[in-house]
C-alpha cells in the first residue's frame, strides 16, 4: 500500500495536464503573471458565476496541483528511504497531504459545485479526509513492533539437544564392570586371597 502512494500522486499530476488542454478546473480571476487565459466559451461551459465572465485570466489551480503532486510524491519517496515509517504510514500521509492541499485548492475554485453553508462540498470531504489521514498516520506509528517468531531451524535444534550426562561412568550390567575397567567382584576376591595366605603354615 505504501508503494502505491507516490505512484498515485504522479498519475494525478499527469492527469492535471489534461485540464490545461481542456481549459477546465481553473480558479478565480487573477492578475498574476502566471494567470491562465480562458476563452469565453470555456468560461461559460465551466459554470463560473456570471459576475466573473468578463475576466480573461484565472488561477491555474490544476498547475498548482500538478506541482504539489510531484513534490509530495518525491517527499514520500525520500521519507520512505531515510526514515523508518511503519506501514501503512506513507499511504496515510498521502491521504493527509493530498486532502490538505485540496482544502487550499477548493478555496480558489469558482466552477459549479454543491455549496453547503457557503462552502463547497469538496472542501468538507477534503477536511474530513485530512483529519482521517493524520490520525491514521499517528496511530500506525504508535503501534508496537511485532515480536519476531523464532526460526524453525533454531526451534528444532533446541528440541533435539540432549541434557548433559552428569551420572558418571556407566556400569555394564552383564560384566558387572564399570566404564573405568574395575569389577564389582575385585573386593571379595582380594579378601579370599588374604584369608588363604594367613591359614597356610
Amino acid at each position: 500500500m505504501d508503494a502505491v502512494a507516490p505512484a498515485l500522486l504522479v498519475a494525478q499530476g499527469i492527469g492535471r495536464i489534461g485540464n490545461y488542454f481542456n481549459k477546465e478546473l481553473f480558479g478565480r480571476p487573477t492578475s498574476l503573471p502566471w494567470g491562465l487565459e480562458i476563452p469565453y466559451q470555456y468560461r461559460v461551459s465551466g459554470g463560473i458565476p456570471a459576475a466573473d465572465l468578463h475576466f480573461s485570466t484565472f488561477q491555474p489551480t490544476f498547475l498548482y496541483e500538478l506541482i504539489f503532486d510531484f513534490a509530495w510524491a518525491g517527499f514520500l519517496i525520500w521519507l520512505g528511504h531515510h526514515r523508518k515509517i511503519k506501514p501503512p504510514g506513507l499511504f496515510a500521509l498521502y491521504v493527509f497531504g493530498y486532502s490538505a492541499y485540496r482544502i487550499f485548492e477548493e478555496s480558489l475554485r469558482i466552477d459549479s459545485s454543491v455549496y453547503i453553508f457557503g462552502l463547497r462540498l469538496n472542501m468538507y470531504i477534503a477536511s474530513v479526509l485530512a483529519v482521517v489521514g493524520a490520525v491514521w498516520f499517528y496511530r500506525s506509528q504508535r503501534r508496537p513492533d511485532p515480536v519476531a517468531a523464532p526460526a524453525v531451524g533454531d526451534a528444532v535444534a533446541d528440541a533435539g539437544a540432549e541434557p548433559p550426562d552428569d551420572a558418571g561412568p556407566a556400569e555394564d550390567p552383564e560384566s558387572g564392570s564399570s566404564a573405568d575397567g574395575s569389577s564389582s567382584e575385585d573386593g571379595p576376591r582380594e579378601s579370599r586371597n588374604s584369608e588363604q595366605a594367613t591359614s597356610e603354615p
